[in-house]
């Protein structure tokens, strides 16, 4: 799995994507002409200005070489300290996989190295999936607000991260990895070489940590020396040494 920057090349694979996950998944409150409005509106000939925006984040995922989902977020506020996430939207084909989780959490890093002190994430009201995922993930319902698509009106519920106190972010992903299940903590993160590693446990209490997820490549095969650090053995993801490693959120 990679995720990076969009570029005007995927414009197209965008589009289409978010026209299958609109189509998936909303229609039961929005109508198919409701659904192109939307696609016109977000997606259509602005679009391409927006990716060179220096304030808009837009990331896509791959997945064995083809565009999975993709997030689209911006940074407002006074010296642009809120990152807000507009929408994110997984292939049909690609859902349950880890795919939206692991793309709802570059998209947090993302926004948080570009400057943001709090991150906020938006899905309309009715749609009952979208709101269990940012529930289930960290964020708490905070207000709403209201969003034209076409000549209608919908209400967008407002959500932000929760308390994080002692716990860290309540990203948890139960994975099977290198024929293991693991539970990975994506709010635990160690800045590597290549891209962060993430506490994994046996058990979603996160009681005793059992290994570190590589972030590159979805690998627990790594290994650590006495001064902490971490190299993973299937792609070279490096880790340094604990007392050089900075807090990577």
């Amino acid at each position: 799995m990679e995720i990076r920057n969009a570029t005007d090349a995927d414009i197209d694979a965008i589009r289409s994507i978010a026209h299958q996950s609109l189509s998936s998944t909303y229609t039961d409150f929005l109508g198919e002409e409701t659904v192109e409005d939307a696609i016109d509106q977000w997606y259509g000939d602005g679009f391409a200005a927006e990716l060179e925006d220096d304030h808009a984040v837009v990331l896509v995922v791959e997945r064995d070489g083809e565009i999975a989902g993709f997030s689209q977020s911006d940074l407002v506020g006074q010296q642009y300290g809120t990152g807000r996430i507009l929408w994110l939207h997984v292939h049909p084909d690609h859902r349950g996989g880890g795919t939206g989780v692991r793309l709802l959490v570059r998209t947090r890093e993302t926004l948080l190295d570009e400057g943001a002190d709090r991150v906020e994430a938006f899905v309309l009201a009715d749609n009952e999936g979208g709101n269990e995922f940012y529930q289930e993930h960290g964020f708490k319902r905070a207000g709403e607000r209201e969003v034209e698509i076409g000549d209608e009106t919908f209400t967008e519920n407002v959500y932000v991260e929760g308390d994080l106190e002692d716990e860290g972010w309540g990203a948890i992903d139960e994975l099977e990895v290198d024929g293991e299940t693991v539970y990975v903590s994506y709010g635990e993160a160690a800045r590597g070489s290549q891209s962060p590693f993430y506490s994994a446990y046996r058990d979603g209490d996160r009681e005793e940590l059992y290994a570190w997820l590589c972030g590159s490549c979805d690998s627990i095969d790594n290994t650590m020396d006495t001064m902490g650090r971490i190299e993973c053995n299937v792609c070279g993801n490096r880790r340094k040494a604990t007392r050089w490693d900075a807090s990577y959120l």
